[in-house]
């Protein structure tokens, strides 16, 4: 435990932790290339080198940044790359591949059309009661009806088949939406908290109209869970776009690149795309139907207990969730377009809306990122138990859009008795977050500016007033939240910001410079694995019957972070990791006792003895700080 432990075991711990982990993925890495299993990093001795201190200091309100001299990269530290960063490597499909790839591309388009619209034999009710008369996909069945697809690059029976299929109705129309998949920057705004990166890396094939139908695209993405305890999945695939004016439909299928490419990156942990994709079906009124098959060969790599039966059966990852975060994104972008709104409260116009909403946008994105393993970013667990949730992390930020100086970044995962619906009205409410001592630090919230983005009340933009005592010195601030929910879970996030930044975004100037740095929650359901069709009980899943959870309920996910420096490269304390720590294990604690049992029937994953430690004091100010 942290409190039982000196500091310089507690350092040599954590970097320990963080060369294992290193060490682990070469490994695998390793065996993948030579086929040959490379033996894991044994019981290790604890280093002998420790990291300086620094004293970490509060957020400032106003602070310089021409003191912020030195870049050189923290020494020994887990660090967030700059977001602009791609794996490096010269793939491309070459003339002579070309033909190939787009017959590859018609026939992965006939399976996604068949895998979309066949029923028995290829999705079958299981035997068993598990599926609540949903249909998962017939491994058998499949391979006979697309020999051509199976007979590719086949890889070791450890990796695992992922199949699951949805339909939904967005409000979006198919020319736009296509415009979004085929762009790589547009679909990652339609899909902030999936994908953590994507690109475009080649126009392999388009016709000479310019039309979008009949292009192929090889595309790179990083998909992402929003929680540091499960591996990214990282994957190189062509996608092809074909309209079928008759139906007036549209496909997107995703494709891999075994038929003809034998030299692209191999991902750690391993995932490959099998056709993939979804049909588009015009509706009256600029509404879509939207059909959508994920089917993926997948390794599951390092996953946390908590999370492996959410990833197991496909909900992590499968078409539920994708459509889920569609049909609120398209909610989202139909109220960013609205120009019949005749009450704007204190925003001072349509456009200044608009512009509040880009700025939640961004806020969102950024809270994805910084609690994921995305961009390569490895987190450090404080205990040695399986079943703790808390890791932490640190970013050296020298970039506009957050704040620049050391960051250091805490999680954890809890699972709570409540519904889910019943934990987010609670947390995006700021009356009952009130509630809460250790977030609230005394001090009351009112609303001045609302914005709905969604048929849900939940989902919507708040512009919130710190309510300080009056005979307080501080200065006016203001709380940019937004909260948004759906089927696949919900989250809450907010950031404190001061008046200036706040009328600098709704004035159109560029909100890009302003620092942001929330924190938030996220609430994943349970018992989701059955509600679609998917391959909960028909692929190899691990047998692991420790740390399972209950069937109904919901995790909390609670992602808090501090400016410990605002010098990049600083050092790391232990009393910031002591602090953070702390506060995050109190947020916790306080959320359950609100909500009604104090603890009690509560099975937190996160077992941390700091209730009666002496932490340092750590005020809400420390973790969202203000805009400038």
């Amino acid at each position: 435990m942290l409190g039982e432990m000196g500091y310089d075991e507690q350092q040599l711990r954590i970097e320990n932790a963080r060369l294992k982990e290193e060490f682990e993925r070469v490994c695998c890495l390793v065996s993948q290339y030579t086929g040959r299993p490379m033996q894991p990093m044994g019981p290790t001795p604890l280093l002998t080198h420790s990291l300086d201190l620094d004293i970490m200091t509060p957020y400032p309100r106003k602070y310089d940044q021409d003191h912020i001299t030195d870049n050189t990269m923290l020494p020994n530290l887990p660090f967030m790359p700059e977001n602009s960063n791609f794996p490096v490597n010269s793939l491309m499909i070459l003339d002579e591949e070309k033909s190939l790839a787009l017959d590859l591309a018609v026939s992965s388009m006939d399976q996604l059309l068949k895998m979309c619209h066949l029923a028995d034999p290829l999705w079958v009710r299981p035997s068993d009661n598990n599926a609540n008369g949903k249909h998962v996909l017939n491994l058998e069945e499949y391979a006979r009806m697309f020999s051509w697809s199976v007979s590719l690059k086949q890889q070791p029976h450890e990796f695992r088949t992922e199949a699951t299929r949805d339909s939904a109705v967005v409000i979006m129309n198919s020319i736009t939406l296509v415009d979004a998949f085929l762009d790589a920057n547009k679909w990652m705004e339609l899909f902030p908290s999936i994908i953590s990166r994507a690109k475009t890396l080649q126009m392999v094939h388009s016709e000479a109209s310019g039309h979008a139908s009949g292009s192929l695209h090889l595309m790179y993405a990083e998909l992402q869970f929003v929680s540091p305890l499960v591996p990214t999945r990282e994957a190189h695939f062509l996608r092809y776009c074909q309209h079928n004016e008759e139906e007036g439909s549209w496909v997107i299928v995703d494709f891999p690149l075994d038929g003809f490419q034998n030299d692209y990156p191999t991902s750690f942990p391993y995932y490959k795309r099998r056709p993939s994709g979804c049909i588009i079906q015009d509706m009256p009124n600029g509404y879509s139907r939207v059909t959508w098959v994920e089917h993926a060969e997948v390794e599951d790599g390092p996953i946390h207990q908590v999370f492996s039966s959410l990833v197991s059966s496909g909900v992590a990852f499968g078409a539920q969730r994708w459509l889920a975060v569609l049909q609120r994104q398209c909610e989202r972008f139909a109220s960013l377009m609205a120009r019949n709104i005749s009450d704007l409260g204190v925003i001072p116009s349509l456009e200044a809306r608009k512009n509040l909403m880009n700025l939640a946008q961004r806020m969102i994105r950024t809270f994805s990122l910084n609690i994921s393993t995305c961009y390569g970013q490895s987190w450090t667990a404080l205990s040695d138990s399986a079943d703790d949730t808390v890791r932490i992390t640190t970013r050296k930020v020298t970039q506009p859009g957050q704040p620049n100086g050391l960051i250091l970044s805490a999680v954890s995962t809890t699972w709570l008795p409540y519904s889910h619906k019943q934990v987010f009205d609670f947390l995006r409410d700021e009356r009952s977050r009130a509630q809460l001592e250790v977030l609230s630090n005394g001090n009351s919230l009112h609303e001045v500016a609302h914005i709905a983005n969604g048929s849900n009340p939940g989902n919507c933009i708040s512009l919130l007033r710190i309510n300080v005592a009056s005979n307080s010195s501080q200065s006016v601030e203001l709380v940019l939240q937004e909260s948004c929910s759906d089927d696949s879970g919900s989250v809450v996030v907010y950031t404190t910001i001061d008046v200036d930044a706040i009328q600098m975004a709704m004035n159109g100037e560029d909100p890009s410079c302003i620092p942001l740095l929330p924190l938030g929650f996220v609430v994943i359901p349970l018992g989701q694995t059955n509600n679609y069709e998917g391959t909960n009980v028909i692929t190899k899943q691990p047998s692991d019957q420790n740390g399972q959870l209950p069937e109904s309920g919901c995790l909390l996910t609670v992602g808090l972070q501090v400016l410990a420096s605002t010098i990049p490269t600083a050092k790391l304390n232990l009393s910031s990791v002591t602090a953070i720590n702390h506060h995050l294990c109190s947020t916790v604690q306080q959320i359950n006792a609100v909500l009604g049992n104090c603890g009690n029937t509560t099975a937190n994953f996160s077992e941390n003895n700091v209730e009666n430690e002496a932490a340092p004091e750590i005020k809400t100010n420390d973790l969202v700080g203000p805009a400038s």
